[in-house]
């Protein structure tokens, strides 16, 4: 590297330092700099020689993480100096822990130990899930809770710089962030960390999406600018009356939040209402924010009408986050529905800051209630449970991250917070484990209740219980929370086990009896026969007499005649050339081809998605059905590149000329005379398009139909629904 470059870098390093101190939320000490130089400057000679993909120097890496750490977390001078080394021991062979506990003491070593574990989980062989490297990393929660809010922060530079990076290495790492990151820091309430990774990992995982509610929301700029302005100006003369400080923003739904209500009320960008929220921050002390919130909420619902269902009051009963706010929906300005949301400076620096700003205000005032406590305590419960499968407990983990709450009573009054559709099991599990494992019913609100029923926030709980119940399979389809789920599959594999010990010394008896011997090819082939996916379930059916004597005699008698039969096979077949076999695959399987050398290889479409040629694919491989192709926006896309990056294969289309597809489309609007007419000239003759299947019906004026068409390409799925949504009545026109 030339000189001159070299003095750049080392101005732009001193520039970085100076910000990383001026920029630290935290009050920092003459010692607190003195740490943080200390670990700068070990930093810089650690990375000394390394480079980043995009040819940067490394250590301009770590000092953003440790600016995000100071800034937009705001935590303490430990958790920035570990920012600015957390890469050393991984990185760096020379330096080791306990280089680390000499140089900087067992806090901040601690710390670089458990995010060195974390970035050793992603180098581990393929053949170890994904899910359970999950698993081990929400492990270090019970190590430091700053262990994942600064790899959450790494995480955060990481998908901001990853331009630079493989498509390949961006779908899974974007992937990753939509899946495990973005639930984490939303649970720990880094609200706009969480938004800005969400936004990033769509802009990787569906670039066409992103760009273009990108585009409409800069065009939208204006307007919403405009519309704040009428809001302030309606609302600024009472606040002053009434002598308030405060300050109205305006801001913005992300990107990801606008495309999920797309999908979810299946509408378009321009019929969403709520693409912004109106903030109002005002200065209180702790003893006045509840009442000056009501007070504001007040002049607002007498410049605006209340949508009285939209009320969420969060300063009562905050959520287990720690997020408080008052939140309504009015009628504003120009007739149209706005969120306004009523927040204090204290109130507003923990949705920002979530964790730091949670602790600092806790120990200004003295708060002995911590939710974040609570919920690392019970996650640590699940986590260390040895019988729960990896990937059963990331899915319903990450389900209970996003979970909206409710809040229900116990018959003490004590208030207790859930996820939306907990039922009295769950509330029985939170409570305790030992309460949840003896439930025999509960009462809501005094009457006699199912276990299964769902609670709503206000509801009375009482849960009955007794010594002599036992938790049964039916509880799985009671239970909605990881942690009662958790404990109940956990004890019922236990019962399981145990029937499972004694099903395999029956099975044993009953084989030897048919002079056949229980070995491991045995009990592959007793699978495959009945149909079975581990030798646990053989050997429990086996125990409680679901596989009896008559079925395993069947199973004896069936692999006699298979044996037979393959023997006279095996005798009269022609053998066939191999290049005959090759011309037949590659003629049947000419649409796709796989990986980097574009592979011609045997494939099925998958049901959940059912792609056609010119969407955009990846090809899963599937532990009994071979290769699975999905499209890449596919709701469980998601969920296989997070968990399974091993068995995804770049796949794309190369051909569309020999097959068609069929595909089906949903359309509904205003009934009128001739529609049908018309829709059938559009795609029949305008298009020469064969239509296999036309169904409409009406109903008060409004119609509702399907039509399933033979296409060769996606351009031409495109094309009709772009004709259909131009027709006099049509209102929405989906692809299914």
């Amino acid at each position: 590297m030339a000189v001159k470059d070299i003095d750049l870098e080392k101005k732009a390093l001193a520039k970085e330092y100076k910000e990383l101190l001026k920029i630290s939320y935290q009050t920092l000490s003459s010692d607190d700099k003195k740490l943080i130089r200390k670990a700068f400057n070990f930093a810089v000679d650690a990375h000394e020689h390394q480079r980043r993909i995009s040819g940067e120097a490394y250590i301009f890496h770590p000092i953003a993480v440790a600016k995000i750490i100071a800034y937009e977390i705001g935590l303490d001078a430990i958790s920035i100096a570990a920012a600015l080394i957390h890469d050393v021991v991984e990185d760096n062979s020379n330096y080791s822990i306990q280089n680390i506990k000499k140089v900087f003491g067992k806090n901040i070593a601690k710390i670089v130990d458990g995010l060195t574990k974390i970035s050793n989980l992603d180098k581990e062989a393929n053949t170890s899930q994904q899910a359970e490297n999950y698993r081990k990393m929400l492990l270090t929660l019970n190590e430091d809770v700053r262990v994942i809010i600064i790899k959450i922060a790494d995480r955060l530079h990481n998908m901001q710089t990853l331009s630079s990076m493989p498509v390949e290495k961006q779908i899974k790492k974007a992937s990753e962030t939509l899946y495990i990151y973005a639930p984490l820091a939303h649970r720990i309430g880094l609200y706009n960390i969480k938004t800005e990774l969400e936004d990033l990992g769509l802009k990787y995982t569906d670039p066409e999406t992103y760009d273009d509610i990108s585009k409409k929301l800069i065009e939208n700029k204006k307007d919403q600018d405009e519309y704040i302005e009428k809001f302030n100006q309606a609302v600024s003369k009472s606040l002053n009356k009434e002598k308030l400080k405060y300050v109205i923003k305006g801001r913005s739904k992300s990107i990801y939040s606008i495309r999920n209500k797309m999908i979810k009320q299946d509408v378009s960008f321009e019929e969403i209402y709520d693409k912004f929220a109106v903030r109002i921050i005002y200065k209180s002390n702790v003893k006045n924010e509840k009442f000056l919130a009501w007070k504001i909420y007040s002049i607002v619902t007498d410049h605006f009408t209340p949508n009285p269902i939209r009320l969420r009051d969060w300063i009562s009963a905050p959520k287990s986050t720690g997020y408080e706010a008052l939140h309504i929906t009015v009628v504003g300005p120009k007739s149209k529905w706005i969120e306004v949301q009523i927040r204090s400076e204290r109130m507003n620096e923990i949705a920002e800051k979530g964790y730091a700003a949670h602790y600092r205000y806790k120990q200004k005032n003295e708060k002995s209630d911590d939710s974040l406590d609570a919920w690392i305590n019970k996650l640590q419960e699940a986590l260390e449970n040895p019988d729960t499968n990896a990937v059963d407990f990331v899915e319903q983990f990450k389900l209970n991250l996003y979970a909206k709450e409710i809040f229900v009573f116990t018959p003490q009054g004590e208030l207790k917070s859930l996820p939306v559709d907990a039922t009295p099991l769950d509330f029985a599990f939170a409570i305790h484990t030992e309460v949840g494992l003896k439930t025999r019913g509960a009462k809501v609100n005094g009457k006699l209740v199912p276990l299964n029923r769902k609670l709503k926030s206000g509801d009375r709980v009482e849960i009955l219980k007794s010594e002599k119940i036992k938790p049964s399979a039916n509880w799985m389809d009671y239970a909605t929370t990881a942690r009662a789920r958790s404990k109940i599959k956990s004890t019922l594999n236990t019962e399981k086990k145990n029937l499972a010990k004694e099903g395999k010394e029956k099975l044993r008896r009953k084989l030897k009896q048919l002079r056949l011997t229980l070995n491991d090819r045995m009990i592959n082939e007793l699978q495959k026969f009945f149909k079975l996916s581990t030798s646990l379930d053989l050997f429990y059916r086996v125990g409680i007499n679901t596989i009896d004597n008559t079925m395993i005699k069947k199973f004896a008698s069936s692999r006699s005649n298979v044996f037979i039969s393959y023997i006279k096979n095996k005798i009269s077949r022609k053998p066939k050339e191999k290049e005959t076999e090759k011309e037949e695959i590659t003629k049947k399987y000419d649409l796709l081809v796989f990986g980097n050398n574009e592979e011609k290889l045997d494939y099925t479409i998958s049901t959940c998605c059912n792609s056609i040629p010119g969407d955009n694919v990846f090809g899963f491989i599937t532990i009994n059905d071979g290769i699975k192709i999905h499209k890449k926006n596919c709701p469980n896309a998601l969920r296989m590149q997070s968990n399974y990056d091993y068995r995804i294969l770049k796949a794309k289309w190369i051909d569309s000329t020999q097959e068609e597809f069929t595909v089906s489309i949903d359309l509904t609007g205003i009934d009128k005379i001739g529609l049908l007419n018309n829709i059938t000239h559009v795609i029949s003759e305008n298009m020469n398009i064969n239509i296999r299947k036309l169904n409409l019906e009406t109903d008060g004026g409004v119609f509702k139909g399907n039509i399933v068409i033979s296409v060769k390409t996606n351009n031409l799925v495109n094309k009709v629904i772009e004709k259909l949504k131009k027709l006099n009545g049509i209102e929405k026109v989906n692809r299914l």
